[in-house]
């Protein structure tokens, strides 16, 4: 009975560390989600703002507004370029809880596993030890029957 109550800590513990997994991998991906809209919104602006500097050259612009332009431009370049580095990075952590919520949930089944077979080890010695009585119980009767 001691080692079924010890598997029924181990079960609970893997439990709850799986339902902590899971929260945790909910939110790397919604960190991914958001960094990737993030993108989507700094790739629409950089688009607006090229479409604004093809209208100027087309309408004239002089050469300080024109480099005002590319500059704007080239921090808009780095900027995507930077929120393509934090979906990277944001990926990356969600692989890694994923994996972990993965590990964890293979312990809890391993354990929930072990605790199916120790109830099940258990059922059968008590049938046996049922039995044996049963048994007794027959002989001695059929023995009190005899004399």
């Amino acid at each position: 009975m001691a080692i079924q109550s010890a598997l029924d800590t181990l079960i609970d513990l893997a439990q709850r560390e799986s339902d902590d997994r899971a929260k945790r991998l909910g939110a790397a991906l919604k960190a991914v989600e958001e960094a990737e809209q993030k993108l989507q919104m700094l790739q629409g602006y950089r688009q607006d703002y090229a479409d604004k500097l093809d209208q100027a050259q087309m309408n004239g612009i002089t050469p300080f507004a024109y480099a005002n332009f590319v500059a704007f431009m080239g921090k808009l370049d780095n900027a995507v370029n930077g929120q393509k580095e934090v979906i990277k990075h944001a990926q990356y952590k969600a692989d890694l809880e994923r994996r972990a919520l993965q590990d964890s949930e293979r312990k809890r089944l391993s354990y929930r596993t072990l605790g199916e077979r120790a109830a099940a080890q258990a059922l059968a010695i008590e049938t046996k030890r049922d039995q044996k009585m049963m048994d007794d119980f027959a002989a001695r009767s059929a023995r009190r029957a005899q004399s």
